[in-house]
């Protein structure tokens, strides 16, 4: 489904030397992952174990960590495979 409240524009970070010229051009379109596709989302239950655990020992209520996985189109081309399969907890500095 698409929903357009929940759609945010996207910018490039500024740099010095740009590849195209930034003037929008054209109608705006929108653009999500779900307005094609059927996703579908896999994790491992070792991956999701170690994230809990990490988590409940963890004492701050903020938690910057990273879940890492492949993103995969299937045969079809209906739909969208996510599939979670490591788990970083990150540095703090």
């Amino acid at each position: 489904r698409f929903v357009s409240e929940r759609m945010v524009p996207f910018s490039f970070p500024l740099a010095k030397c740009a590849l195209w010229d930034p003037v929008p051009m054209g109608d705006v379109i929108g653009s999500h992952i779900t307005y094609y596709r059927n996703p579908k989302l896999s994790m491992m239950e070792k991956t999701l174990r170690l994230a809990y655990r990490h988590a409940k020992q963890n004492e701050k209520k903020l938690l910057s960590c990273f879940l890492l996985g492949t993103l995969a189109v299937d045969e079809a081309g209906e739909g969208i495979m996510l599939t979670i399969d490591r788990f970083d907890p990150g540095r703090e500095v």
